[in-house]
């Protein structure tokens, strides 16, 4: 969405990536004396920006599922403000394949599609060991793909954790009996 003070797409990822990929598309333009920073094709016009806003703003859930995300929306600058851990899977999990499917190009649909769906699938009730191993194998694929799409700054050791997590699904089991999600709704206060 390239927000401003939090993106990662900066001239110093730009020149990473110039030095670390292949992707021309991405590289600094020298003209003179002036550097322009070409749109990456991952970043959404502002127009398309407010398309998604509007459609955020019109949102309703279950009560239970998520927060109401139609009040974290600030149409004038373009952000989410206040967006709660509980609020982070429906989003990853829910909103992102649906608010992004006809305005990305394919392929970077595709990858955040691809990753939706790993965190649905781990996050579910019932996990078969068979599932989680090919799961193993396309998680890598994924990865791969976002480490194609996105510049190299995009990445730290977080960007990578989904691939330790099945480790974990299949040691712990289903994850939402090891999370704090339902302890954060109930509000527990404990009195010392």
């Amino acid at each position: 969405m390239d927000v401003k003070g939090k993106t990662r797409d900066n001239i110093k990822a730009r020149l990473d990536t110039t030095l670390f990929s292949n992707c021309k598309n991405m590289e600094l333009v020298f003209d003179g004396l002036q550097v322009a920073k070409p749109r990456a094709n991952f970043v959404l016009e502002k127009n398309v920006q407010l398309l998604v806003y509007k459609w955020l703003k019109s949102l309703c859930f279950l009560d239970g599922h998520a927060s109401n995300i139609s009040r974290l929306v600030n149409m004038e600058e373009c952000r989410l403000y206040g967006m709660k851990s509980l609020d982070c899977p429906v989003f990853m999990q829910t909103i992102i394949p649906l608010a992004y499917r006809d305005l990305l190009l394919k392929g970077i649909w595709d990858a955040l599609m691809e990753i939706s769906h790993f965190f649905r699938d781990i996050c579910s009730s019932k996990l078969n060991v068979n599932h989680i191993e090919m799961l193993e194998t396309n998680i890598i694929e994924t990865i791969c793909k976002l480490d194609m799409i996105f510049s190299p700054l995009f990445f730290d050791s977080m960007e990578y954790l989904p691939i330790h997590l099945l480790f974990e699904a299949k040691v712990g089991g289903p994850v939402q009996y090891r999370w704090m999600y339902p302890f954060k709704r109930l509000d527990i206060t404990v009195a010392i």
